[in-house]
């Protein structure tokens, strides 16, 4: 933090191995980066890479708690990004790079995309393009009739169910950037999905975690925006005490039930 002060023109970045990791900076995080503009006029460009796995690894894997990032985010402190593809990664850090704005980055991602085929990214998507706030979906429109809205891996799990299923009538969003909220893009992005008569946020944490009590006003006031009389609903892991699972027979349950669930195959 202190060397994202002094040298403001490098891109300084710090990376917790495991998610339990960042529990220990916590003091530093609230003290310091978060707030350091709001209390002394301190810019800072500090980029956070917090691992945040629901793979069946355990809580370890996956304490960056998103929700409390989150919670600490207000008149635009910080940036928190769950980036899906190796460009997007690539854009963001570029973005925080050249960008005059210094704001520290808040980047939650789980490693098991590292080693994960469909999250792959041709050189022409690194060579041109620009990170997105919104990823869309390239089914037609016309035959959507359910929009789900995710941040993160479970994109992929449910896109790899999906097309298992055969399912031609949900569209599967990505929001990339949770905070600052992107309302622009994503109001443009769900105008195409007014005929919808149901939206849905999933996410892998359990009920009490993850984005959604921290998104949910947001999410709604889009749709009041673009003048839909409707409201995003959740689908989640049940509450608990711990970020995740750690035993593998009852990570594959609860994620089974939380895409069947997503998917309408309850």
């Amino acid at each position: 933090y202190g060397y994202s002060l002094v040298e403001p023109g490098t891109l300084t970045i710090w990376e917790a191995q495991f998610g339990d990791f960042a529990n220990g900076a916590q003091v530093v995080i609230d003290q310091f980066i978060v707030s350091a503009e709001h209390k002394w006029e301190r810019l800072s460009g500090l980029v956070m890479l917090l691992p945040h796995g629901f793979e069946g690894m355990g809580p370890e894997h996956s304490s960056a708690r998103l929700e409390r990032f989150l919670q600490l985010c207000a008149a635009n402190n910080i940036q928190v990004c769950m980036p899906s593809s190796p460009s997007q990664i690539f854009h963001l850090l570029r973005r925080q790079a050249i960008r005059k704005m210094r704001r520290p980055l808040i980047v939650i991602t789980p490693k098991s995309l590292l080693r994960l085929p469909e999250a792959a990214s041709d050189l022409s998507e690194l060579t041109n393009g620009s990170f997105n706030c919104i990823i869309g979906d390239d089914l037609p429109t016309e035959k959507i009739k359910r929009v789900v809205l995710c941040s993160g891996k479970v994109y992929y799990d449910l896109k790899k169910a999906r097309d298992e299923k055969g399912i031609s009538d949900i569209a599967l969003l990505r929001l990339e950037q949770l905070y600052p909220f992107p309302y622009f893009e994503v109001e443009e992005m769900l105008k195409g999905y007014s005929h919808v008569e149901e939206f849905i946020w999933a996410q892998e944490e359990p009920r009490n975690q993850g984005a959604w009590y921290g998104q949910r006003h947001r999410l709604n006031r889009v749709l009041k925006n673009i003048g839909l009389k409707k409201e995003f609903r959740l689908m989640s892991r049940p509450p608990s005490s711990a970020p995740a699972v750690g035993q593998m027979k009852i990570h594959i349950e609860q994620q089974k039930k939380l895409i069947d669930l997503t998917l309408g195959k309850d």
